[in-house]
């Protein structure tokens, strides 16, 4: 089940917190509960997506954007993710969650998270290609950036994104099987 009590609990705690500019990082802390794991008494992968909401969205709300998709009666969608997992975070542990926007294109946002363990090891790693929407498809980043009050330019995209995106390209779509 999706942790809606969580998320009203972070949106609630972060409501009135300085807003955040373009790149700067939200932190967040987080535990790992009995209903958050696999059978290995560990966070289970698909979980540790889901979690990574309760960053993203503060994120959205303390940069603007919340704001923005209800004026605009946008949406906000997830349209690929790359994760790299490395340590486990087991049942009761406490992370510190980082969520920033790291760039952008002409159609989609892409953002970085990252799970931090108490003795200082990064336990996962995701990046994340989203999307604004409205009734007629993607809405064009330029417009959102707009939207926020930002005339900006993205940042370059660092290379390890830029390769993944190449992969995505690569991949055929639809699937062959």
């Amino acid at each position: 089940m999706y942790p809606f009590i969580r998320m009203a609990k972070e949106i609630w705690k972060y409501r009135n917190a300085p807003k955040l500019g373009l790149g700067e990082i939200h932190v967040s802390h987080h535990r790992c509960w009995p209903w958050d794991i696999d059978l290995w008494k560990e966070l289970n992968n698909g979980r540790t997506l889901t979690l990574y909401d309760l960053g993203r969205i503060p994120l959205a709300q303390r940069s603007g954007l919340i704001p923005l998709l209800r004026r605009e009666r946008w949406g906000l969608t997830m349209a690929g993710a790359c994760v790299r997992y490395r340590r486990r975070i087991r049942t009761f542990e406490r992370v510190e969650m980082r969520s920033r926007l790291i760039g952008w294109d002409h159609r989609f946002m892409y953002l970085e998270q990252t799970m931090w363990k108490e003795n200082g090891d990064c336990a996962n790693h995701a990046v994340y290609r989203g999307a604004i929407t409205d009734r007629n498809g993607i809405v064009p980043t330029e417009r959102v950036m707009t939207g926020l009050g930002y005339d900006a330019v993205s940042p370059e995209l660092p290379e390890w994104v830029t390769l993944w995106l190449q992969a995505e390209d690569a991949r055929p779509w639809p699937p062959q099987m």
